[in-house]
Order: structure tokens, then C-alpha cells, then sequence
């Protein structure tokens, strides 16, 4: 049984070939065990031969990523790329290591297999104008069938270059694109990822558009160049992976409050998934964002979940605007309601036969908004949405946002959409924005960093709600927070209150998804925690930490 292999150099240093080293020499193996791997194969590969099928054996992969690695280690990056399923694409990564990353002196150790998964350490030497670093990381491949000769292969990846590589991504090595920043709060305290892991991701975003905006020069770095995203609110920023040698920061001024920050960051702290944003109604100011878990997706700025009941809000707004219902108006809540042939019931089956809107809207009793389809347009709610709490615009916030969707439906997906489900999607941050439309009177982008640092234009609605909408939309969030589904959570909380809570069902999950919004004075939150149950119980606590954290 052969034993397991260990690549090395010998001697000092050597020529770039093809983007990696060349002329190195590798030690632990011999020259008859590569021998008798090329005879394999070219058996494999003669005309009329059986074509192998089924699972690798141990030595098919151990002998496949050897030669890979070999030839990589050696600079023969054509070799090397010949040995995986899509060799134009594997030998432009190779020779882009060397003339993009700038790496030099490659070695590459092989670990122990597992399965048809081989890792591996690169070790390598950054070089950039007599700059340079000692640089290693461990990665692997995974080595499979073709289906067209049965001969093993390397399955192509980016991330076979570097772990933290995805389709498009680049490593470089230069001076960065962008300076470091020293992002502060509204009141000039530091806003690092040490003191908020949860905003790591927003500062790397923040130094990718504005570090060239501050007055910090730029330092040398190692870093992944991201690919382009077709869609704003999906792309990542650019990766720092090993500091060369360090700019000056410039400093950036936000709209975050750092006490706030904090407490958000606790009140998610610890669950499976939760996420958290807060505005300044009048402003439209960003002033807290977290979740949890700390690092990764954006769930709060960048996420697309069916909002529940949340939704509600816009909803009674357009029905109180084209004057189909009013607060103190009989709007009772059906057992039941058929739309579209789809037959809607309450939670539990219950029912208010006799109530009022504003009883329905604090008992977020579903029915009593989807018996309004028929009266509807299929475009009324996208309107409502878009027209008045700026859903679906094209936000210029600063970092990279999901705007929210309110698709224009029919029959029944219309009728759930009324009440957050079917098409509509959106984060925190957009249920937020819709609390605070309400607080403040009228929409006001939320942003996280100053326009007129960048001269950016933010959207506008076209218009805002009649008087006696506005008026009575407050009136139903009021209630629902101290006598409705919100009273719980907003229980002893002060102020000029509103709220609402939202449970969205999501198929497949045992528990729905939870949401609250809220606001309290000229502060508005929401909050979502998935698959947890009931939104006031699950989500209302986090937006009560938030909202009471001043």
C-alpha cells in the first residue's frame, strides 16, 4: 500500500512558469509509481477498452490528485489543467495565481483522503514590488469519474485555488482598491467588527464604496476581487485576505447608533436565526442592524421572506385610502373566505362576526382583509406599497439592500398577498421602513451613510396617504399594541407607540416565520426569527430590546 505522499521544495528560489513555479522538485514518491499511473491510463483510454464505471478506488483518487498537484507544484499548469473536467478554465486560474495574486515558491502538501475529497496546504510567497509575505491556507478537490472515458478526473472548482473563491471571484495582490476606513456612529464612536461582529459585513461593504471618499491611503493586501453581481442587493464586497503592508484608515461617518447597535446585537444574540433593523422615522436614518449567526448573509438588509401580518399595515392603508373600510366601520372576519377557488380560514377557524376593522386589524384576524379581494384590482397593493411606503423602489442606502417585492397578482395569490404571503417578499429593514412611514406620515428612504457624501439621489414615493388614512392607521397600530396581538412585547413601553406582529408560513417549515414591527416616538424596528411560531412572542422581544434601549 503506498504510502501517503508529502510535497517539498529543494533549493532557493525559481522561475515563474505559467503563472506558478516552475522547475521545483518534489520529494516522497517515485519515478516508477508515475510510470505505472501513465500505463493505467493510457490503457484506459485505448480504442475498444471497457469503460470503468462506478466508485473510485482509494488508489484511482490518491494517484489522480498526486499527478494533479505534481504537475501544479512543477508549473505545468496545461498538465495539471488536463487532469480536471474543464482544463481552460482550471489553466487561467493556475497562471492567474501567479500574475493577479502574485504568488511564488508554490508548495503544495496533500492531506488524507476522504472518500473522493482530497485536501491540500498551499504554501506560498506573495511578491508585489519587493513587498512580501510568507502566505498559507488549506483547501481541497474532489476527484471523479468521466462519464465519457471512465478515466478519474479533477472536478473543477474556483474554490480548489482558494476555499473562499466563487464563480467569478479573483485573487489579487496590489495596493487596494479601496483605503481601510474608520467608520464611526453618529456620535463619532468607533464602529469596529471587533465590537460588532454583526456589522463586519457592512463595514467591508461601506470600505468597498466610500474608503476612496475618505481621506485614507491605501495599503498593499491580498485580496478576492469579487465577481459582479446582476442584482445590488447580492453583491459582496471585496475580501481582505493577508495585510502586506497597512494603509491609514479614513474616516466615514454613519448613521448608526452605537449604543443601539449593541443592544440589537444582544437582543439576536444567541438564536438559531434572527434578524433586526431600526430607523429614525423622520429621517429615514439606518440606526441599528443585526444578526444572528454574526457573520454571513445580511438577513436584515439583504434578505426575501414573506413578511405574515406584517403586511397588514399596508394593506389597511390602501383599504382605508380608496375608502373600502375605517377603523370604527363593521368589517367582520369569515370563518371562511373562497377566492379564486381557494378557500381561506382563520387560525383555529375563528371568526369575528360582528367586529369591527380596528377589532380584526389588533386581532390580526386574516379574513377580514381577504374578503376586500373583490373589491380590488390586482395592482392596488403594489401600488399602495410602492406609491406610499416606497416598497420595491430602487433604494440608495449605502450598502447593498433588497428593496422589497409586492408583485401584482391574481385571484387567490392575490388575496394572500393581502395579508403577506404569495409573492410579497422583504427584510427588516423594509418592514421597518413601513412601521416608520407610519410614525413619520410619510416615507423617507432609509439610508446609512450621508447622500451628499457621494451626491446619490434616494427614492421617493409619489405620494402619501389621505389625512383620514394616515389618522387611522396610527389609531390601529396603537391598539394593537396595547390591547391586540402586539400588547405582550410593548407592554410598559412609553411614548407615542404603535405595532404590529406577523406569523408567515412558509412550506415545508413545522413553524412559521415570526415578525413584529413597531415604533415608539421617532425610533421604528422590526424583527424577524424564523421557523419559531408566533410573531409577538418570537420577534417582539427582540424589537421591544431594541426599542427601549435609549
Amino acid at each position: 500500500m503506498r504510502r501517503e505522499v508529502k510535497y517539498g521544495l529543494i533549493g532557493g528560489s525559481v522561475a515563474l512558469v505559467a503563472g506558478v513555479v516552475g522547475g521545483l522538485t518534489l520529494f516522497g514518491g517515485s519515478d516508477e509509481s508515475s510510470q505505472e499511473v501513465s500505463s493505467t491510463d493510457a490503457k484506459a483510454g485505448d480504442e475498444g477498452a471497457e469503460v470503468a464505471t462506478g466508485p473510485l478506488s482509494a488508489k484511482e483518487v490518491q494517484t489522480t490528485s498526486r499527478e494533479f498537484l505534481t504537475a501544479w507544484q512543477s508549473g505545468d499548469a496545461a498538465k495539471a489543467a488536463g487532469l480536471t473536467d474543464d482544463p481552460e478554465k482550471c489553466k487561467s486560474a493556475l497562471a492567474a495565481l501567479g500574475k493577479q495574486a502574485r504568488f511564488s515558491k508554490v508548495q503544495l502538501t496533500p492531506g488524507t483522503p476522504a472518500g473522493d475529497k482530497v485536501p491540500y496546504t498551499v504554501a506560498a510567497q506573495i511578491d508585489y514590488k519587493g513587498t512580501k509575505a510568507a502566505y498559507s491556507y488549506r483547501t481541497s478537490a474532489t476527484v471523479q469519474r468521466a462519464k465519457s472515458t471512465g478515466k478519474p478526473q479533477i472536478a473543477w472548482k474556483p474554490d480548489m485555488m482558494h476555499p473562499g473563491l466563487a464563480k467569478g471571484d479573483e485573487l489579487r495582490t496590489g495596493e487596494a482598491e479601496a483605503p481601510p476606513i474608520k467608520a464611526v456612529d453618529r456620535k463619532g464612536a468607533a464602529l469596529t467588527p471587533e465590537a460588532h461582529p454583526a456589522l463586519a459585513g457592512v463595514l467591508d461593504s461601506l470600505r468597498d464604496k466610500y474608503g476612496d471618499k475618505t481621506d485614507g491611503k491605501p495599503g498593499v493586501e491580498l485580496f478576492i476581487h469579487r465577481a459582479k453581481s446582476a442584482k445590488p442587493a447580492d453583491q459582496l464586497p471585496d475580501k481582505t485576505l493577508k495585510v502586506l503592508s497597512k494603509g491609514t484608515p479614513g474616516t466615514l461617518k454613519t448613521t448608526l447608533d452605537a449604543g443601539m447597535q449593541s443592544a440589537a446585537e444582544r437582543a439576536v444574540k444567541g438564536k438559531k436565526s434572527a434578524s433586526v433593523a431600526a430607523v429614525k422615522p423622520s429621517t429615514g436614518e439606518i440606526l441599528a442592524l443585526a444578526n444572528s449567526p454574526e457573520k454571513g448573509f445580511n438577513l436584515a438588509t439583504q434578505g426575501s421572506l414573506a413578511p405574515g401580518s406584517t403586511m397588514k399595515v399596508v394593506t389597511a392603508a390602501m383599504l382605508m385610502d380608496k375608502g373600502l373600510t375605517s377603523p370604527g366601520k363593521k368589517n367582520p372576519c369569515p370563518k371562511y373566505v373562497t377566492v379564486g377557488g381557494w378557500k381561506f380560514q382563520n387560525l383555529n377557524k375563528s371568526e369575528i362576526k360582528d367586529g369591527t376593522f380596528a377589532q380584526s386589524f389588533a386581532a390580526s384576524c386574516n379574513n377580514a382583509f381577504i374578503s376586500h379581494a373583490k373589491d380590488l384590482s390586482d395592482d392596488d397593493l403594489t401600488k399602495e406599497a410602492r406609491d406610499v411606503f416606497g416598497i420595491g423602489l430602487n433604494w440608495q442606502t449605502g450598502i447593498p439592500t433588497f428593496d422589497g417585492a409586492v408583485p401584482v397578482q391574481s385571484d387567490a395569490q392575490m388575496a394572500a398577498s393581502l395579508i403577506g404571503q404569495g409573492g410579497v417578499r422583504m427584510n427588516p429593514l423594509n418592514v421597518a421602513t413601513i412601521a416608520a412611514t407610519v410614525r413619520a406620515g410619510s416615507f423617507h428612504q432609509p439610508y446609512i451613510v450621508p447622500p451628499s457624501l457621494d451626491h446619490r439621489t434616494l427614492a421617493k414615493a409619489p405620494r402619501t396617504m389621505k389625512p383620514s388614512t394616515l389618522s387611522g392607521l396610527r389609531s390601529l397600530m396603537k391598539l394593537t399594541a396595547t390591547s391586540g396581538t402586539a400588547a405582550e412585547a410593548m407592554s410598559g413601553v412609553s411614548g407615542d407607540t404603535g405595532a404590529k406582529t406577523g406569523s408567515a408560513e412558509v412550506d415545508g417549515q413545522k413553524k412559521p416565520n415570526a415578525w413584529f414591527t413597531a415604533y415608539r416616538d421617532d425610533l421604528a424596528a422590526a424583527a424577524v426569527v424564523p421557523a419559531s411560531g408566533h410573531g409577538g412572542s418570537n420577534a417582539g422581544p427582540v424589537v421591544r430590546s431594541v426599542l427601549t434601549a435609549r
